[in-house]
């Protein structure tokens, strides 16, 4: 007698294979495995569902085009998503991105400028004296590293 081939999907689900499917439903992503549910995430936490869907990709679960036509996102996503996965595991998709230190205007040179421009010497003068472009320091000044002080008005009586 033939018998029913698993898995079976509950109501409501868009496949991503014959045997991975996932719901949406009250703003969060439920990932099914035949009727079983095997994952949950907020429908908004994009790093889980990066992770998981990289997960699915390096166990054999799912291939990266799967997750690619399943979801609507770019094939490279999901590709830099399986590297990712594969180079730093499941904290790669938790951690604070690496940013850039300043290179040019380190905390010494923000003090020695500060200390030229509030000898009233011109921006020019103080970025030609330590060695850095003009723009640079003009750049500080409008993001409020550095100020340049008002200037006093002579005053001349007749």
């Amino acid at each position: 007698m033939p018998q029913i081939h698993l898995p079976f999907f509950p109501d409501g689900v868009e496949r991503i294979t014959s045997e991975l499917a996932f719901e949406r439903k009250d703003g969060q992503v439920t990932y099914f495995n035949g009727h079983m549910p095997v994952f949950i995430h907020a429908e908004q936490d994009t790093p889980t569902f990066r992770m998981i869907t990289a997960q699915f990709c390096v166990n054999g679960n799912a291939k990266q085009a799967d997750i690619s036509r399943a979801f609507g996102v770019t094939l490279i996503s999901v590709k830099r998503a399986v590297k990712r996965y594969r180079a730093k595991g499941v904290s790669g998709f938790y951690e604070e991105p690496k940013r850039r230190g300043p290179v040019v205007l380190t905390a010494e040179v923000l003090k020695q400028a500060q200390e030229r421009l509030d000898e009233e010497l011109e921006i020019s003068e103080v970025a030609e004296q330590l060695g850095v472009k003009r723009d640079t320091l003009a750049k500080a000044i409008r993001a409020g590293r550095l100020h340049k002080p008002t200037k006093k008005k002579s005053s001349t009586h007749p």
